[in-house]
């Protein structure tokens, strides 16, 4: 299991304690990082300075309820939101959903429902962005969702600078991504000319993914130039047998 501070984060903003416990305690080992908000002030000041993936918004909050709680969302970020709410009456499931939230739950609820209501509304974000939600090349799947990374049937554990390289090529599979681009996007715009960083990181990728370090098969070197992740046919499946979802992306012909 990769470890969840690695994870998408969500943020989970509920005034009751024993419901962002619950929550926690269920997304936490299914590698999530969780962030947590008692009123809505706070969830819109974490959205502001955490960035998460995803908000789950109980729509009985103190300070501020209901549609407007969703709305006020929206007009700061256009992440995924599921409603989770006491009500279960078509007009407020309604309004929720006009109001901007993307899916709605009701108390009491399943923790592994509310876990495929998240991974689907992930996999949604990520298609509707161009990216695909599971990359496969070969032995290499790449599950831009969980954030899990199997190679020969076998869980690899990554660093966040690792995961973020890997899943940045991943996005761009078969496409060169040059050095000053790779390094914007993970490491920040000051550090465009640290190459040294991205050598790092990559020699670490190659020790972990690779069969041969060497002799690489999926992070290919571009001289002079930045790094691919080579596209591998792949017979329709994903190692460990499992069959590849839809939406998921197929492979070509080696670059």
């Amino acid at each position: 299991m990769i470890a969840a501070a690695r994870g998408p984060g969500v943020l989970v903003v509920d005034d009751e304690p024993p419901v962002r416990r619950l929550l926690k305690a269920s997304l936490y080992p299914e590698g999530y990082r969780v962030l947590e908000a008692g009123t809505l002030s706070a969830a819109l000041e974490r959205i502001r300075t955490c960035e998460p993936a995803l908000v789950v918004l109980s729509l009985d909050l103190q300070d501020l309820h209901g549609p407007d709680a969703v709305r006020a969302i929206r007009r700061l970020s256009a992440i995924p939101v599921i409603v989770l709410s006491t009500l279960d009456d078509e007009d407020t499931k309604v309004a929720a959903l006009d109001s901007g939230a993307d899916d709605y739950v009701t108390r009491p609820f399943g923790t592994r429902e509310m876990q495929a209501r998240i991974r689907n509304a992930l996999r949604r974000r990520h298609l509707e962005q161009g990216e695909p939600p599971l990359v496969v090349s070969g032995d290499l799947a790449i599950d831009l969702i969980r954030r899990r990374i199997l190679v020969r049937d076998r869980e690899i554990r990554l660093s966040r600078k690792e995961f973020a390289l890997l899943s940045l090529l991943a996005v761009h599979a078969g496409k060169v991504l040059t050095h000053p681009e790779i390094l914007k996007a993970v490491w920040g715009a000051e550090a465009t000319n640290r190459i040294a960083y991205l050598r790092v990181v990559i020699r670490a990728l190659r020790r972990k993914i690779e069969a041969d370090p060497a002799h690489p098969a999926h992070i290919l070197t571009v001289p002079g130039v930045g790094y691919r992740l080579r596209v591998v046919p792949d017979a329709g499946r994903r190692p460990g047998g499992v069959p590849r979802p839809a939406g998921a992306a197929r492979s070509g012909a080696p670059g």
